[in-house]
């Protein structure tokens, strides 16, 4: 599996995941991935440049903070994450991140992404949960827990990928009690608003095992998931994403990232290692 993987790495992929493979499967060095994450920085501290595939363009984007705040986190790097926290504080200086900025107005980017300056649950609860996760501590970050915790005590409907980042979030909080029982809340909250076949499976929620929304599913059904993504890896040797692909660049990329992600998600839940 792993081997099959490779390959399609080595054929499709971009720098930053060759390196994050390398590191993740084959002892690669983790200032490498850094390195490679850092071609994406813009000089106000933010990133840009199609980090994230589906937002194009050379502006900084939170798309594209929360995807370089993610592979800091593959690697141990919390000292990268000044930058960023500057860059929050000067765009998005009351906690709340929008999931674009009209700044990329003039760039192609999927039909989904908006970019309005409105903030949100949906990215900042990523973010806070990177930023948590390396164990920074910012006055900005407290603002925008502050948000998320608001949000999510006041969550009455979502959609998935909002469900998603609150639990994100909540895997990450300092305040175990308070998480634990919010968890339990979004267990039971209604989702819409995605076709069928465009939803989340069960490890996009719990990703790990410590994971709050590992409780969600039954081991049965957890493990009936686990099998799926295990037998999803294509003839090629990738795995593929489930929403659309708006460009044609972004299926490799996206495929890619994808596959990195279900290694990973295998070897956390026993089945590879």
């Amino acid at each position: 599996m792993i081997e099959r993987a490779r390959n399609f790495i080595w054929h499709n992929a971009r720098t930053l995941e060759q390196r994050w493979f390398e590191h993740a499967f084959d002892g690669g060095s983790a200032n490498a991935v850094v390195q490679a994450v850092l071609a994406f920085r813009n000089d106000d501290g933010g990133y840009g440049f199609a980090l994230e595939p589906d937002h194009r363009g050379p502006t900084s984007q939170p798309l594209h903070a929360l995807r370089a705040l993610q592979m800091f986190g593959e690697v141990n790097a919390p000292e990268q994450a000044e930058s960023i926290l500057n860059w929050l504080e000067a765009t998005c200086p009351d906690g709340s991140v929008p999931f674009g900025m009209s700044t990329s107005k003039d760039h192609p980017k999927a039909p989904w992404v908006a970019a309005d300056d409105q903030g949100g649950l949906l990215l900042t609860a990523q973010i806070a949960a990177g930023l948590l996760a390396l164990g920074v501590t910012h006055p900005w970050l407290d603002r925008a827990s502050d948000y998320c915790w608001r949000e999510i005590d006041e969550l009455e409907k979502t959609h998935p990928y909002e469900l998603r980042a609150a639990v994100m979030f909540l895997d990450e909080a300092k305040d175990r009690k308070r998480a634990e029982l919010a968890a339990e809340k979004l267990r039971h909250l209604h989702t819409e608003g995605y076709e069928e076949d465009e939803g989340l499976a069960m490890h996009h929620y719990a990703a790990k095992p410590s994971s709050l929304a590992r409780a969600w599913f039954s081991d049965a059904e957890f493990g009936k998931g686990l099998d799926e993504l295990q037998h999803a890896q294509q003839e090629d040797g990738g795995w593929n994403f489930g929403f659309p692909a708006f460009t044609p660049i972004v299926t490799f990329e996206w495929r890619s990232i994808a596959t990195i992600d279900a290694l990973l998600t295998l070897r956390r839940y026993g089945r590879i290692s």
